[in-house]
Order: structure tokens, then sequence, then C-alpha cells
């Protein structure tokens, strides 16, 4: 078990060095991790130089080092400020298109996954932590919520843009609507079960198993094809889907229960017990 903890962990480390080569290569921000905001920042190709090797960093951090916890929760407030800050702001603000048009949404929610895998590492390190990042542990159990969400709204979208999406299908594959339309259903049913507390293991490492064969069936063949094209967008899009399997493994295999389900029980605990305390001393006043 402890040798797929670290499976998991260095899918997410791999994405994170594949995602800083392609920074300092390229020179500029990958749209997911920043908005159209971007091209008004001054150094900008310095600016992206530099998260890049922040990244690769972290990677290092992830999988080889004691601190690996540290770094991952500072790359889950990371990729977090820059959601709220570039992606939420702009598409409230700034985006000329409608916002319920879903599709819009696909970069800011491919960073809130990010943020919350990075969370979500940072929940498989057992060690506590001290100082200033203690604060981050607060959030660290909810973190999965952010990429479930992400994983949940993906399905919506393949289904309502399903006739878009049969093209990412392999050519070998009959009837590629269907599959479109049942990968979709697999991800809202996996997402909302997991939220929920249901069955959170098998449920888990069953969408864990399915992203990682999109990134060998669909994702690598489509990188493979025009790995530079749109800034590297086919080769990045890949290991997304390679560190969401990863994050996907490790809530099946370090999540016992939803801490969000915890809190309600527990709050609902807290109340019977006030009320029965209540009825109890009413009665002793009789």
């Amino acid at each position: 078990m402890r040798l797929l903890v670290r499976i998991g962990r260095a899918f997410y480390a791999i994405a994170l060095f594949v995602y800083g080569c392609q920074q300092v290569y390229f020179g500029s921000f990958r749209d997911v991790f920043f908005s159209v905001y971007q091209h008004h920042l001054p150094f900008l190709r310095m600016l992206a130089s530099l998260f890049g090797l922040y990244l690769i960093i972290t990677g290092a951090f992830v999988v080889g080092s004691g601190s690996g916890k540290k770094a991952a929760l500072l790359l889950g407030a990371v990729w977090l400020t820059l959601f709220l800050g570039t992606h939420l702001t702009y598409e409230l603000i700034s985006e000329p298109n409608k916002l319920y048009h879903l599709g819009l949404w696909t970069a800011p929610l491919k960073e809130l996954a990010l943020a919350g895998g990075a969370f979500v590492v940072a929940y498989s390190f057992e060690t506590p932590l001290n100082g200033r990042l203690a604060v981050l542990e607060k959030i660290m159990p909810y973190g999965n919520l952010f990429f479930l969400y992400t994983m949940t709204s993906f399905g919506v979208s393949h289904i309502i843009y399903a006739e878009f999406l049969v093209k990412t299908v392999p050519d070998w594959m009959a009837n590629p609507l269907f599959w479109v339309n049942l990968t979709g259903i697999a991800l809202v049913a996996s997402g909302i079960a997991i939220m929920l507390g249901i069955r959170i293991r098998i449920i888990a490492l069953l969408l864990s198993l399915m992203i990682f064969l999109w990134f060998w069936l669909v994702h690598v063949p489509g990188a493979h094809s025009d790995p530079v094209g749109n800034r590297g967008n086919l080769l990045a899009s890949a290991f997304d889907a390679l560190a969401y399997s990863g994050v996907a493994l490790l809530i099946g295999l370090t999540m016992k229960r939803q801490k969000w389900v915890e809190d309600i029980e527990h709050w609902g605990n807290e109340s019977t017990h006030r009320m029965d305390q209540r009825t109890t001393g009413k009665h002793e006043t009789k």
C-alpha cells in the first residue's frame, strides 16, 4: 500500500515536472495556471520561467524529500490563489461570453483540481506540521472536494458537449458517442459518490484506473501527434490526466471518510446531546 501511495504522489510530481519544463520552454504561463491577465504582466517570460522552476522543485520535494507535505500544502495554496485571483475574477468580470457556458470554465476547473490534488498529496503524508503552514492543514482534509467538483463538472461537460468530444475517442473503438457519454456518467457518479462519502475506496480506485486508461488510450496518442502546438496543450492535458489519476489513487488509499460528513455528524451529535441535557434538566426541575 505504501508503494501505491508513492506511485500516486509520483504521478502528480511527474505532471509538475512536465508543466515546469513547458513554462521554461514557452516563456509564458499555461492558460490553466494564469488567465489572460498574464499578458499584462511585466517580465512575463522571466516570471513564467521562475514559476516553472518552482513547479519542478516542488515535484522533487513531493517524491524525494521529508518536506513533501510542506511543499504540497504550499503548492495547493498557490494554485488556489491563482484560481481565485486570476481565473475567477476574469470569468466573473472580464469574460465577454455567457458565464453559463461550462466549456469556458475548463481551464479554471483544471487549476482547481490541481489545487485539490496538492492538498490530497499533502494529506497522504502522516507527518504533522508546526508553524505557519499548519494553518493550511485545516483546509487539507477538504481539498479533495475541489478535485471532485472538477471531475463532476467534466462529467457534465462530456454529456453536454458529447458531439464535440467524439473526435478524442480512438478510431478502433466502435460507437464513440457511447463511450463519451459513458465516461461523463462515470465521472459524475464517482465524483458525487466520493463527495458524499459513499464507498470511497473502491470508487476512487476505479476512478483512478479509468483516468489512467484515458492517459494511455486518448491523451498519449494526442500528445504524440502534436506535442508543441497551442503551447503544448495536448501534452500538458495528457499529464493532467496522469496527475488526476494519481490524486484519485491517493484518495482511495488514504481517505477513510469525508471530513465534511464527519463534521455534520459531529454537529448533529452535539445538538442532540444539548437537547437531551435540556430535556433532562427540565425533568429534574419538575
